[in-house]
C-alpha cells in the first residue's frame, strides 16, 4: 500500500518546467487561432457591455465624475465636487507652493534672461541697418547663391521699409535666447536618450505630451513663474520648441554605423571621446535638422508669446487682431514668414554642407 501511495503521489507532482511548458503550449494554441476568432470575441464583448449598460443605466450614460459633496457654510446646500475639481486644485496647490518657495530661483532666471535680451537688443539696434542687411545678404549668397541672396535682400528691405525693423530685432533677440537655451537643454538630453534606453523610454511620452499640448497652455506656467513679460514668453517657447532637437539628436546618434563605433572602441576611444569625435560629428546633419525645426517652432511660439507682453512682431499681429486691421496684420505676418524662410534656408544650407563634407570623407 505504501508503494502504491508513493507512486500515486509522484504522479501528481507537476514540476516548474512542466508548468512552464504547459503555459507555452496554451499561448501557442491561442496564438495559432485565426484573427477572425479574436475579432469575434471582441465584438461579442462589446455587445454584452452595451446590452448590460443600456439595461442598467439607459442611453446617454454619463461618466461618474463626482467624488465628493461639499456642504455650504450654513449646511443647507450640497455641491458636487468632481474628479477634475480635485485634480485641478491639487495642481493649483502644487504650483502655488512652487512659486512661493522657488521665487528666488525664478527671480534669478528672470534677471539673467532680461539681461541677455537687453544686451542682444541694444547691440543689434546699435548697428546700422544697412550693415546688418548686407551681412545677411552676403551670408545668404555664401550658402545659397543668387536666389537666396535676392530673397534675403527683398525680405529685410520689406521689413525695414514697413517700419518693423525694431520689432524684428526684438523678435530676433527672443529667438536667439530661446533657441540657445533649447539647444543647451536638448542636446544633452538627446545624448542621454541615445545612450540610455531607460532614459529614452521615460522621455518619449513626455516629449509626445510637450508636442501635442496646445501652445497657449504653456503661457500659464510662464505667467505664474515669471509674471507678464519676455521671460514668460521665453519659458513657454522653450517648452514648445525643445522636443525636436532632443528627438533628432537621439535619432542621429543612434543612426551612427555600429561598425564605426566598434572600430573607434577597438582603438581605445573612451566613451566621451567616442561621443565627441565620432558620434556627434557623424550625426551632425540630423542634429542640425533638429535645431532647424526648433528654430522654426521658436519663431512660431514667440509670436504667440505676445499675448503675455513678450513684444516683437507678435505684438503687431496681436494689435492688428484687436483693432481688426487686416492690412497691418498681413504685413506683420509676411514679415514673420520672410524671417522664417530666410532662417530655414540658411540652417538647411549649413546642414547640407556638413552632409556633403561627410559624404566626401572630410
Amino acid at each position: 500500500m505504501a508503494a502504491i501511495t508513493g507512486e500515486q503521489s509522484d504522479a501528481t507532482i507537476v514540476t516548474p518546467a512542466e508548468s512552464q511548458n504547459g503555459a507555452q503550449t496554451a499561448r501557442a494554441v491561442l496564438g495559432s487561432l485565426p484573427p477572425v476568432y479574436w475579432w469575434g470575441a471582441g465584438v461579442a464583448a462589446v455587445i454584452i457591455v452595451l446590452v448590460v449598460c443600456l439595461a442598467m443605466f439607459g442611453p446617454k450614460m454619463e461618466y461618474p465624475t463626482t467624488v465628493a459633496h461639499v456642504q455650504s457654510s450654513d449646511g443647507s446646500t450640497s455641491f458636487p465636487k468632481s474628479l477634475r475639481d480635485v485634480t485641478g486644485q491639487a495642481i493649483d496647490n502644487g504650483t502655488g507652493w512652487l512659486t512661493t518657495n522657488g521665487d528666488w530661483l525664478f527671480d534669478g532666471i528672470k534677471t539673467a534672461i532680461t539681461y541677455a535680451l537687453n544686451y542682444i537688443e541694444d547691440g543689434l539696434k546699435w548697428l546700422p541697418w544697412p550693415a546688418v542687411v548686407l551681412a545677411l545678404v552676403l551670408a545668404a549668397f555664401a550658402v545659397g547663391r543668387w536666389a537666396l541672396m535676392g530673397f534675403t535682400a527683398f525680405a529685410f528691405l520689406f521689413i525695414g521699409f514697413m517700419g518693423l525693423w525694431e520689432n524684428t530685432i526684438d523678435t530676433v533677440a527672443l529667438m536667439v535666447v530661446a533657441v540657445a537655451l533649447s539647444v543647451g537643454i536638448g542636446l544633452p538630453m538627446g545624448v542621454l536618450g541615445a545612450r540610455n534606453q531607460t532614459a529614452d523610454r521615460i522621455m518619449r511620452p513626455i516629449l509626445d505630451g510637450m508636442q501635442t499640448m496646445p501652445s497657449f497652455v504653456y503661457l500659464l506656467p510662464g505667467i505664474l513663474f515669471f509674471g507678464l513679460g519676455k521671460p514668460a514668453g521665453i519659458f513657454a517657447t522653450i517648452i514648445y520648441a525643445v522636443p525636436p532637437v532632443i528627438r533628432l539628436t537621439n535619432l542621429g546618434i543612434r543612426q551612427v554605423s555600429p561598425e564605426t563605433v566598434e572600430a573607434a572602441r577597438s582603438f581605445g576611444a573612451s566613451p566621451l571621446k567616442l561621443l565627441a569625435k565620432v558620434q556627434i560629428p557623424m550625426a551632425l546633419p540630423t542634429i542640425m535638422a533638429g535645431i532647424n525645426q526648433t528654430t522654426m517652432m521658436a519663431l512660431a511660439m514667440v509670436t504667440i508669446a505676445s499675448m503675455v507682453a513678450a513684444g516683437g512682431l507678435g505684438d503687431n499681429v496681436l494689435r492688428a487682431i484687436q483693432k481688426n486691421e487686416v492690412g497691418n496684420g498681413v504685413i506683420a505676418g509676411l514679415a514673420i514668414v520672410f524671417m522664417a524662410i530666410v532662417i530655414d534656408r540658411l540652417t538647411q544650407a549649413v546642414a547640407r554642407g556638413r552632409q556633403e563634407a561627410l559624404n566626401a570623407g572630410h
